[in-house]
């Protein structure tokens, strides 16, 4: 047994470093009196930090100073190296399942044709219903920069094209020769439940009188 717990720490013990710094643990608490909890959640009462030791000792298990505030402070009996194993794990996971919001770039020309004008508007819906911010660009060369107001317009209709799954961030904006905007997708709200049908009101039969 003694083996098995000594093979446990030598894993652990990097663990047990970086937790340390959140948690007081095992001979590192020295106060007068803690409030202890036992491993199944059990209240054990108020006793001396070196008593509750020796009953976590006893459980081979660590004594963990969980709230430090309270008075008495409260510390708990766990397997602490089994514990910060888990928390790891689950923040591991949260940020397994966190999606990056990026910024996709849409460049087009004042003088774009219908059919690349279709092209590029199919894929800032696309990035827009994958939940990415979109910036559509228009890029403005030479003489073009004479007729902003073409890019502008080109833009407008871009983001109309997109209103039913986008909002404006940032209207249309002329930065040296590039008039921008930016969309991004409209928060998704789940379909609400059709309400449950009343069940018809059974009619009423007036009795005959005899």
């Amino acid at each position: 047994m003694l083996c098995v717990r000594a093979f446990c720490f030598r894993n652990f013990s990097e663990v047990l470093f970086i937790a340390n710094l959140v948690h007081q643990i095992n001979d590192e608490i020295h106060d007068k009196e803690v409030r202890l909890i036992g491993d199944e959640g059990e209240q054990l009462g108020i006793m001396s930090a070196e008593e509750a030791l020796k009953i976590a000792a006893e459980r081979e298990m660590d004594l963990v100073k969980i709230a430090p505030g309270s008075n008495p402070p409260v510390c708990k009996i766990m397997d602490y190296g089994k514990y910060r194993f888990e928390q790891t794990k689950k923040e591991k996971e949260a940020k397994k399942n966190q999606r990056v919001i990026e910024i996709k770039e849409i460049r087009m020309g004042p003088s774009i044709g219908e059919n690349d004008f279709n092209t590029k508007l199919k894929n800032g819906l696309k990035f827009l219903a994958d939940g990415d911010r979109v910036k559509v660009s228009v890029r403005f060369r030479g003489r073009e920069m004479a007729h902003t107001e073409i890019g502008a317009q080109l833009l407008k209709t871009f983001a109309e094209k997109c209103a039913d799954i986008s909002n404006m961030d940032k209207a249309p904006k002329l930065e040296g020769r590039n008039m921008s905007m930016f969309l991004s997708p409209k928060p998704v709200t789940p379909p609400k439940k059709p309400a449950k049908p009343k069940a018809p009101k059974a009619p009423v039969v007036e009795e005959e009188k005899q």
